[in-house]
């Protein structure tokens, strides 16, 4: 078997906040299509709260799981915008235990709001480094756009020296916004050290970005050309609540089985295939056969 410099293996993190609902399905979803579309050597999920649920329980044992602690800098880091600070430091840990636990072992992280579409490419795994092109985004201190590369899908050879310096860097550009560390950092650095990243189009990860008209063609409208779409990262963070509406109406409350399996939208055509099955004893299993629908 050819060996490529970065591993065909994957890493999610999740659980960084006390879990208070079940392990919902849009991220069991995400990780059997992850299984199913590339067949990875190893998944590994670190969790500091450990899921639970009936999804948790169809997918865990297919999984690496490592309980990690979080990080002080974000712990003790004093918030100038609360609302950051009530709702979305989890992701700010995940956006350094992500770089950490590439360096060490090399391969794919992916959020856990993923779906999965396309292998990704052979040509991709022979980079040091690869990230992919996001729109152009608004920075939240002087409300100028900026370029950025979204960290969503990072791959990475171990050890790999782009990932080393955006790491070192990070601790310094951390200053509590969602994006100056997370993906304005990683567009400067790649602007000074152009030799070790490769950077993809926005359709590859990117296809539908976080904007309303994207949205809804994602979770209402029903395209089907996914050509040159290896993986779709769903922004789930702007459209998971019910009550938010400014990105979009839908919610995750729309992410049923029985919705999925009967109603056609893009999402749903490509999450279909990865649905657990019922059979005739009421126990659940995982189909592994993959319908072709569009470019699938």
């Amino acid at each position: 078997m050819t060996q490529h410099p970065t591993p065909n293996i994957f890493h999610f993190v999740f659980g960084l906040r006390e879990q208070n609902e079940p392990f919902h399905l849009a991220y069991f979803l995400c990780l059997n299509s992850c299984l199913m579309v590339n067949r990875p050597d190893k998944v590994y999920l670190y969790y500091h709260y450990e899921p639970y649920g009936r999804y948790w329980d169809l997918i865990k044992d297919r999984l690496t799981l490592v309980k990690v602690d979080h990080i002080s800098l974000v712990s003790n880091f004093d918030y100038e915008d609360k609302y950051i600070e009530k709702n979305f430091t989890y992701a700010h840990h995940s956006d350094f235990i992500r770089l950490e636990k590439l360096y060490e072992y090399g391969g794919v992280y992916a959020d856990i709001d993923t779906i999965f579409v396309n292998p990704y490419p052979t040509y991709l795994f022979e980079k040091s480094y690869v990230l992919g092109r996001e729109d152009p985004i608004q920075c939240q201190k002087t409300g100028k756009q900026q370029n950025s590369l979204c960290n969503a899908l990072i791959m990475s050879e171990p050890k790999g020296e782009f990932g080393r310096i955006w790491y070192e860097e990070m601790k310094g550009a951390f200053d509590g916004t969602w994006s100056n560390h997370s993906t304005v950092l990683p567009q400067k650095l790649s602007e000074a050290r152009p030799n070790l990243v490769h950077i993809e189009p926005k359709r590859s990860f990117y296809g539908y970005m976080w904007t309303r008209e994207d949205l809804y063609r994602l979770f209402e409208g029903c395209d089907s050309d996914f050509s040159g779409i290896y993986s779709i990262h769903l922004w789930s963070h702007l459209w998971w609540a019910k009550k938010r509406r400014d990105f979009s109406n839908f919610h995750a409350g729309r992410l049923t089985e029985k919705i999925i399996r009967n109603v056609d939208t893009t999402y749903n055509l490509l999450a279909r295939p990865f649905l657990p099955i019922e059979d005739s004893k009421t126990s659940f299993f995982f189909s592994f056969s993959r319908k072709k629908q569009g470019g699938v």
